[in-house]
């Protein structure tokens, strides 16, 4: 499987970001970001970007079994990006919904037209 053209891209903006809560006391959130793929839409690539309290793996499971999920990563959901992600992880759950919003930000910013949670 080929990458998407923008991933490098997608990957620059994600490192940028900072988190100021990571590894502090009370620190067991997790922003994560999910890998999509249409084949139906000319093979249309795009991110999910989520937040949780949870282990990433195991929520990205849960969206793939339709548990309080994302349709999109229910349909399109291809794996988890870590890369993208770990040195944000973990953190508190307020930061999460603002680099949870951030990422998102900057992945559209970057040039990735399909980009959904983030919210």
């Amino acid at each position: 499987m080929a990458e998407p053209e923008w991933m490098a891209r997608a990957k620059t903006a994600a490192l940028r970001l900072r988190a100021a809560t990571v590894g502090e006391p009370g620190a067991r959130h997790s922003v994560y970001v999910v890998l999509l793929h249409d084949p139906r839409r000319n093979g249309r690539w795009g991110l999910y970007v989520g937040q949780t309290s949870q282990d990433p793996d195991l929520r990205f499971d849960q969206h793939k079994a339709g548990y309080k999920a994302s349709g999109a990563v229910k349909r399109f959901g291809i794996c988890l990006l870590p890369a993208l992600v770990e040195h944000l992880n973990p953190l508190t759950g307020r930061e999460s919904l603002v680099l949870e919003a951030a990422l998102a930000n900057a992945f559209r910013a970057s040039g990735v037209f399909w980009v959904e949670g983030g919210h």
